[in-house]
Order: C-alpha cells, then structure tokens, then sequence
C-alpha cells in the first residue's frame, strides 16, 4: 500500500480511487492519503465493454471497497472524450456511492501524477495508446487515444493484430511458420494460419488480441528479424505520440510512460529511451507503481496544480477531448 504524507484530504470521509483500463479496473480506498484497501475486477470502460458488464465491475469493485463512509471517488477513465462520456461513467459510479462526489478524468492524468508530476507529457502504452500533456500554465494537447478501429499504433493490440497479420502473410507467400507464427497459432489454438481469419473476426475482443503482445517481444528476445522490426515499429508510434505533444506545448518533459507494456516491456522502453533523448526529450519516466495511486498524489498537489476534475463534474476540458487549449 502506499501512503503519502501531507495529503490535503484529512476528512473523516474516504476517497475511492479507479483506473478504468481496457482490461481491466484498478480501485483503491484512501483513508487520509493512505491506501487501506486494493481491489481489481474487470474492465468498465464502455468503449469495451458493454454496460451491463460495467455495471458489474464497478459493483465488485465497491463491494470489495466498501461504499460507507465514502465522500468522494475519483475515476482515470479511458474512452472520456466528451462531457456526455463523463456524465455516463459517472452515473454508473454514482449507483455504488449516493451522496458522494464523483470526479471522472482521463486516464492519462492518472499517469501523469503517478509520475509524480504536475505537468509534463503523461503516455500509456497498454491495451491501448495515447499521449496527453499539461503545461504549467493549464495549456493541454493530446495526441491518439482514438480507439482499437482509429488508432491505438504501438499498443498492445496493435501488436497482436500485427502478429496475426504477419502469421496469414508468411502463409499466402507458402513459407513455412516462423517462431513468431509458431508461437501465436499454438497461444491461439488454431491449426492453420487460415484459422485466425475467423478467430479474428469472430469470438474474441481487442482485449484477446492484446494479450498476444508478450508473444511479439519473446520472439524478438531470441532473435526473430519480424518481431524485432514491430517492436521497432511500436516504439516509432508511440514515440511519434509523446512528440507531437510535447511540440504543440514546446515542452521538454517530464515524459511519464505507464501501462502494460510501457512498464513492463524493457525492450519497448530502451528505444523508447533512445528516440525521445534523441529528440531532446531526456527526463523519461516509466512508472514502477500503478497509475491508480496518482489520485493520492491529486489530492494532496490540489485540483489547480493536477489539471484536476471539478467535483461532481468533467470541469473545463477534462475529458481531454479536442488537442491544444
């Protein structure tokens, strides 16, 4: 559990805090800034999910928590592009705590205060990706985050899907499997390389295909030139993300990089490293604690410094929707 001293809530009311991921929804119950109970159920991000699924997470989630003495939550959502997105995530949260206050914000300001950080360039790099900044200022710029059908290059999905794409390749140009092919068709269970197609397509989820990513960096650990060059390729779009953003606010950093494979994937981060020092970019954060634990870094910085949501609303652009403000 992680505790932080001097935090500003010192009410006898607790916070709930959520990390709404696509796979998954990471809760915690802070008691005068201390963590006092972790919890992790399913994902309750409507873009994914249905919303009776929702529902069902956020109720194992509270009933896990507990929802007596709460006085506030506050929720890092992805898929909260517009106001009409908080409001809904927010109703579904308020079913479990009536009377309290629910604040929703993007789930990359979670990143960004779990780096510790008040403003700078906040990247997850996980079932999905997107890039999200603050400048001192309050000024705000995003690049990605457009959802598994638009973009999410460089994610985990991505990753997956480009796996399968290099598996049915290898298979029209009548070459044999590859340790990539190999190890993905034998995940998956297919026969054939043809017998993706409608796995694809057909029973499973992005949330599937992102689990597959691990396969992508194994092969490139033992050497495999295509699983080497996609991880390349991830680590291009990802870094291409952080550098729009950190070019529309003409920010150095800090860079703070969360999600699966952004903090857990050593190779992904070594380009990463390499490409943004490159560029100018040097002070490069990859988390070594999940992004749920920023809200208690939120509450103890204060709204005003965290680019935080207002009470019981979005607040002004908090849905980190449009690019620069």
């Amino acid at each position: 559990m992680h505790s932080i001293p001097g935090s500003t809530h010192d009410g006898g009311a607790d916070v709930i805090g959520l990390d709404i991921g696509g796979t998954k929804t990471h809760g915690i119950r802070l008691h005068r800034g201390a963590a006092v109970s972790e919890t992790v159920s399913g994902s309750a991000n409507v873009q994914n999910v249905s919303v009776e699924a929702a529902r069902q997470s956020l109720a194992e989630v509270f009933a896990a928590l507990g929802s007596e003495g709460i006085g506030r939550v506050i929720a890092g959502s992805g898929g909260v592009d517009t106001r009409q997105d908080a409001d809904a995530l927010r109703a579904l949260i308020a079913e479990h705590v009536p009377g309290a206050a629910v604040d929703v914000i993007h789930d990359t300001r979670l990143i960004l205060a779990a780096g510790e950080a008040s403003e700078g360039i906040a990247v997850i790099a996980g079932t999905g990706s997107v890039a999200w900044g603050i400048t001192g200022s309050g000024r705000q710029a995003r690049s990605g985050g457009w959802g598994y059908l638009l973009g999410d290059e460089g994610s985990g999905y991505w990753l997956g899907r480009e796996a399968v794409r290099h598996t049915l390749r290898r298979s029209n140009l009548e070459l044999v499997p590859d340790s990539l092919s190999t190890a993905l068709l034998r995940e998956c269970g297919a026969e054939t390389p043809e017998s993706l197609i409608g796995l694809f397509h057909g029973p499973t989820d992005r949330r599937y295909w992102a689990g597959k990513a691990g396969l992508v960096f194994e092969a490139a650990q033992e050497g495999n030139p295509a699983a080497t060059a996609l991880v390349a390729e991830a680590a291009g779009h990802l870094a291409g993300l952080i550098l729009d953003v950190a070019g529309l606010l003409e920010i150095p950093g800090p860079v703070v990089i969360g999600g699966g494979l952004g903090m857990h994937q050593p190779m992904l981060q070594d380009l990463l490293r390499d490409t943004l020092s490159a560029a100018g970019l040097r002070d490069i954060r990859f988390l070594a604690t999940d992004p749920v634990f920023g809200v208690a870094y939120l509450l103890a910085a204060g709204s005003a410094g965290s680019g935080f949501a207002g009470s019981g609303s979005t607040g002004s652009g908090s849905a980190g929707s449009g690019n620069v403000r």
